[in-house]
């Protein structure tokens, strides 16, 4: 049987543990691909187009934008991130899995534009306690970390919107919980063609 690919989003404070997972879940799964950004940042090196981001101008992105050409983009600190949706379309048609790094609000716009293909995971830690916590023993200045505790709380608030919510308390067990997801949403009926 042909399957069709999914989008699952993996969305979290600063701090949780989103990013370790995100690697160790690529890592051990070939049939899952990170998400390509368009983005209007300049690229760093080592970054190539196509591979890490699609490198736009601001005037490209701004079209891209008014052609409807992305599921979901923001702008963060004066750069502009989206994600193109011709590109999206062919993975999933394809039967490739996507996996999302992005907030909450990101995760609203791609459900909305992607409603039968979209898995969101809410990773968390036990407490704001242990979060201030990670952040401190991860070296982050006080100012930076008052603003991530700050947006945390935000983000927290909108936990409940996602399908599943993994405590990352032990990372071992929130992978394997995180796998299991991702297998389960794989055998769902509907993505299979």
């Amino acid at each position: 049987m042909n399957r069709r690919g999914l989008c699952l989003v993996l969305a979290a404070p600063s701090g949780a543990g989103k990013t370790s997972l995100s690697r160790a879940l690529l890592a051990g799964d070939s049939r899952l691909s990170l998400s390509i950004s368009a983005t209007t940042r300049a690229p760093r090196d080592g970054e190539q187009e196509g591979v890490h981001y699609f490198f736009r101008t601001p005037e490209q992105f701004a079209g891209m934008v008014a052609a409807g050409e992305f599921l979901e983009y923001a702008t963060v600190f004066g750069r502009s991130y989206g994600t193109p949706r011709a590109h999206v379309g062919e993975m999933l048609a394809a039967g490739r899995d996507i996996l999302f790094d992005i907030d909450w609000q990101g995760f609203r716009q791609l459900r909305a534009a992607l409603p039968r293909d979209v898995v969101g995971v809410f990773i968390r830690t036990s407490s704001l306690e242990e979060l201030h916590r990670r952040l401190v023993a991860r070296g982050d200045d006080p100012a930076a970390i008052a603003m991530r505790m700050e947006e945390a709380e935000d983000e927290l608030a909108h936990q409940g919107e996602f399908d599943f919510i993994i405590e990352n308390n032990d990372f071992d067990t929130a992978l394997g919980d995180l796998s299991a997801i991702l297998r389960a949403a794989r055998l769902m009926a509907s993505r299979m063609a």
